[in-house]
């Protein structure tokens, strides 16, 4: 039976909600391992360079198996993937918390990490669908949803580590993963997604996709440049390590607006237009942050963050527009990159200071967006093209 237009409305709100809420556990866990850090240091008497091994079985886990989820996950519905996603990860944090030593540790973080690798590309993939031409705004809401995650699952575990032990925690966390997985029930389509077969026009865009993926890896080394050098900026600056969480706090939630502010400018300016703003008032702003004092400093801030995070939605709402007729794998293969940029850039720019000084490397975080507006103009002609070809994938799910 046909839906009427109220019946669809409702229809894709649910999708997006459903997406979101699994984007923003998913996240949430992300980050908040990093405040487990110290605790896993002083229980299992790891160094720092065994801590960072530690670190990467879950992001390398998630971020190297984007596309193989997509691919072997193609006939499942949304429902049965995003469920699958987070009770996996779910069951890893559980496995983590139960008193298996350092191995089952190790196990766990690899097992959520394999869970985590299917909600990026499973989550946008249906945002896509869902909207249609429309996604770009409601793309922009699911990459700030995953920031709602960052900023609440990390807090709520910094506030419980003092007087509840990590495995405790842990295993809280993994219970909000599954009374999610619950949730998510209601919310999301139980009909596989039908893939639309590639287009010539659609294959015009394929140079056009490489590019965006290498703005967007570009723009998360910018990000994750900037962040691994602002705590000794602001500790040069005379701040203490209170100001340091400060200014973090600030950056974040710039961040956050502009994750779901900015989608809606690249609706208004176009996606050459924004991204070319964003980028050149990032490089811009941080070159301020290294002649500025504390006070000023702390104000320019959150006008960064809202550029430093907000052009990642101006991309993310692009990439159905260039994906070649294949959405899902697109969105793998971006967010496969864009992971393998944020772990690998801080090295990067570390080794920059390390040879040279640290203004140096901020400078050469500010260098990396200003690099961008000039390759963003190159999208244009690839952007024209995909206009004239059918957007996103045919095969809308539909709620059992």
């Amino acid at each position: 039976m046909k839906m009427n237009p109220r019946q669809w409305w409702t229809e894709k709100k649910k999708s997006l909600t459903g997406a979101c809420l699994a984007h923003a556990v998913h996240d949430g866990y992300t980050d908040a391992l990093y405040v487990f850090l110290p605790v896993w240091q002083a229980q299992f008497g790891l160094s720092y360079a065994m801590l960072a091994v530690i670190r990467a079985l879950y992001s390398g886990t998630m971020g190297g198996l984007q596309i193989p989820a997509d691919r072997a996950l193609r006939g499942l519905s949304p429902r049965a993937s995003l469920i699958l996603s987070t009770i996996l990860a779910a069951a890893g944090l559980l496995i983590m918390a139960l008193p298996f030593g350092l191995p089952g540790l190790c196990v766990g973080l690899v097992l959520a990490g394999i869970g985590s690798s299917i909600q990026h590309p499973c989550g946008s993939m249906l945002v896509t669908v869902s909207y249609g031409a429309a996604s770009r705004h409601p793309l922009g809401i699911y990459n700030f949803s995953g920031d709602l995650g960052k900023a609440a699952l990390p807090a709520l575990v910094a506030v419980l580590l003092p007087t509840v032990g990590w495995q405790p925690v842990l295993g809280l966390m993994a219970a909000i993963g599954i009374v999610l997985s619950a949730a998510l029930l209601p919310l999301l389509p139980a009909t596989p997604i039908v893939r639309a077969a590639k287009t010539a026009a659609a294959g015009r865009g394929r140079g056009g996709f490489g590019i965006l993926t290498a703005i967007g890896a570009l723009d998360t080394a910018t990000r994750m440049g900037y962040l691994l050098f602002l705590p000794f900026l602001i500790h040069g600056q005379g701040g203490d390590s209170a100001t340091v969480g400060l200014a973090l706090a600030l950056l974040f939630i710039g961040g956050a607006l502009g994750k779901a502010t900015c989608s809606l400018l690249g609706e208004r300016l176009g996606v050459v237009g924004s991204v070319m703003a964003t980028e050149a008032a990032t490089a811009v702003l941080i070159a301020a942050t290294l002649l500025t004092s504390l006070t000023p400093t702390l104000i320019l801030l959150p006008l960064l963050g809202i550029v430093l995070n907000g052009t990642s939605s101006v991309l993310y709402g692009t990439v159905p527009e260039l994906s070649n007729g294949d959405t899902g794998r697109a969105f793998a293969v971006f967010y496969t990159s864009v992971i393998g940029s944020g772990g690998l850039a801080p090295i990067l720019y570390g080794a920059i200071a390390d040879h040279s000084s640290q203004t140096t490397g901020v400078l050469a975080s500010a260098a990396t967006a200003a690099l961008i507006v000039p390759l963003v103009l190159m999208l244009r002609p690839y952007l024209n093209a995909s206009a004239a070809a059918p957007h996103g994938e045919s095969g809308l799910p539909r709620s059992a």
